[in-house]
């Protein structure tokens, strides 16, 4: 399967109950899934393309 096909599965457990019943309706995705183990993913949204990137720091960037 290649990234740009893979699907993705919704987390099953929450670490934070969620807020709102909008939160609870919600899907949750592990980053662990999207990164497959790898630092950098690229994310396809309509006709552009965004980098989310795994930082030394554990924080999530996203970027154009």
């Amino acid at each position: 399967m290649t990234p740009s096909t893979a699907a993705v599965s919704p987390a099953v457990d929450r670490a934070d109950p969620p807020q709102t019943a909008t939160e609870a309706a919600m899907p949750v995705f592990d980053s662990a899934r999207l990164l497959q183990g790898g630092r950098e993913v690229l994310i396809r949204h309509g006709d552009e393309c965004y980098r989310l990137r795994h930082t030394r720091n554990d924080k999530l960037i996203l970027t154009k």
